[in-house]
């Protein structure tokens, strides 16, 4: 058994394109989650090479550093705590459960490595989250807000003026939205 850690796994399609990708070369996926695969066989060198490269023509990315594989933990888990429906915990105490880490070593693992701390990557994320559901849904920006965890409308519409230099609304009335890809954050 192979467990295989991939970057660039941000949404439930790439668990698809994933699983595609190991059983046209033949592999028995035990379990694909964003970040993981598990294989049921035992991968050589050769076989890791040829699944790193058509892995990479998908948009994918083969990790083998640990650092790389917690850095991409700690991505998928922001991931999740930005699309959470429920009472969301503190980012920090649930990035934390999740790595299974102390949270002060995680954070500065992840500005060493992205060069941008957690919380912006998170904000960037909430961001990205508040252009779809501007884009795609009938709710005002105050329900978007509380549905993003954010105390206020106006934080939200302060995050989101940093982050974009509109506002939620002049966003919402533009007809080019332009949004990111979530891997390109």
């Amino acid at each position: 058994m192979t467990t295989i850690n991939i970057k660039n796994m941000v949404c439930p399609r790439c668990i698809t394109a994933v699983r595609a990708v190991l059983m046209s070369m033949g592999f028995t996926a035990e379990e694909v989650t964003l970040g993981e695969a598990v294989v049921k066989e035992d991968l050589s060198e050769e076989q890791l090479k040829s699944l790193a490269s058509k892995l990479s023509d998908e948009g994918f990315e083969l990790l083998d550093d640990p650092r790389s594989c917690l850095v991409e933990q700690i991505k998928i888990g922001v991931l999740q705590w930005v699309r959470m429906s429920s009472q969301r915990p503190k980012l920090s105490d649930y990035i934390s459960d999740i790595a299974k880490r102390d949270y002060s070593r995680l954070s500065k693992l992840f500005t060493q490595v992205k060069g941008e701390t957690i919380e912006h990557f998170a904000i960037q994320h909430r961001v990205e989250y508040a252009k779809e559901l501007l884009s795609y849904s009938q709710h005002t920006i105050s329900e978007i807000a509380y549905m993003l965890g954010y105390s206020s409308p106006a934080h939200l519409t302060s995050q989101f003026k940093q982050q974009t230099g509109m506002s939620p609304k002049e966003f919402r009335d533009m007809k080019n939205k332009n949004r990111l890809y979530l891997d390109d954050i």
